[in-house]
Formats: structure tokens, C-alpha cells, sequence
């Protein structure tokens, strides 16, 4: 991935990517996305991905119905998610859902939106750990195209307001 950022350049606006996940902390990073979107004068990207198994040829119709369910699911969590963005910070979001690995799906949409200037992820307070997406995409935050921020997931709006 070799996608020239293009974020601040005549013609772009800087886009921060936000993953809306079934976790409980996702607000956390929609919230400080929210609040950098106003202080750069940027935007927010939010990405739904849903993960697929492999289809059964024999189970397809019941596929076809999951798919579908799974796609419902996904627009209501990004309405959610759109009406905090809007709440605090008066912006309307764009918003993709995709399919598949949520690494490779997050990657692909960087790759093809060349004003994204940064991912913005939440971790979870507990002992479990930090969430599944931060757990997996560590072991390429190395060579990740971008910069990303992780906002701990027990901040609250005000301390997130002090930092962003």
C-alpha cells in the first residue's frame, strides 16, 4: 500500500476513519474523531465491517437472509453513531460498510480514500483487554499507512474535550 496521502492538499479536506463496532467504547472514538474533525476543519469517515463466514452453496437463501440482517444492523449502529457525530460537532459523517476481514476491509478503505490522515480507534478499560480490532491490527501498526490513535476507553467527553 502505497497511496500517496493527499489529506491536505488544494481540492481535499483531511478525513479521519473511525471503525463502529459492537463494542461498547466505539463512542469513545467517535467522540474524539467528532472533536478533530472540528478543530482541522476535516471530516469523519465511519466503517462498518461485517465479518462473513464461507457461504455454504446448499445454505445460500439462508445466507442471502443473514447478509441481509447483518446490513440492517450495520446501517443502525452507523445511524447511532451519525447522530453523536452530529450532536457534537454539527457533521454529517460518511459511511461505508464492507465485508469481510475487518483488517483488510479497514486497509482497503484507506487505500482507496486518499484523504484519510487518520484512523482513530477505542480501547476498552477492562482486563479483558483492549478490543478485538486494536488486538489484531497490532501486530501491523508497523507498517500501517497512517497514523493511529487509540483513545482509552474510559476518558470522558470532557477529558477527550482537552485533548482534541
Amino acid at each position: 500500500m502505497t497511496t500517496q496521502r493527499r489529506s491536505y492538499e488544494t481540492g481535499h479536506k483531511p478525513k479521519c476513519l473511525v471503525i463502529v463496532d459492537d463494542t461498547a467504547e466505539w463512542d469513545r472514538a467517535v467522540y474524539y474523531a467528532s472533536r478533530w474533525a472540528i478543530r482541522v476543519g476535516g471530516g469523519v469517515l465511519m466503517l462498518r465491517v461485517i465479518e462473513t463466514e464461507d457461504q455454504n452453496q446448499q445454505w445460500l437463501g439462508v445466507a442471502d437472509i443473514m447478509r441481509a440482517e447483518a446490513e440492517e444492523a450495520a446501517n443502525e449502529a452507523l445511524d447511532r453513531a451519525a447522530g453523536r457525530a452530529n450532536g457534537i460537532a454539527a457533521i454529517t459523517p460518511e459511511r461505508v460498510i464492507r465485508e469481510g476481514d475487518p483488517t483488510e476491509q479497514i486497509l482497503d478503505v484507506i487505500d482507496k480514500d486518499v484523504d484519510i490522515a487518520m484512523l482513530v480507534l477505542a480501547a476498552n478499560p477492562g482486563a479483558e483487554g483492549p478490543g478485538p480490532i486494536i488486538t489484531t491490527m497490532a501486530k501491523t501498526m508497523g507498517a500501517f499507512p497512517i497514523p493511529v490513535t487509540i483513545v482509552p476507553g474510559g476518558l470522558t467527553d470532557a477529558e477527550i474535550d482537552a485533548l482534541s
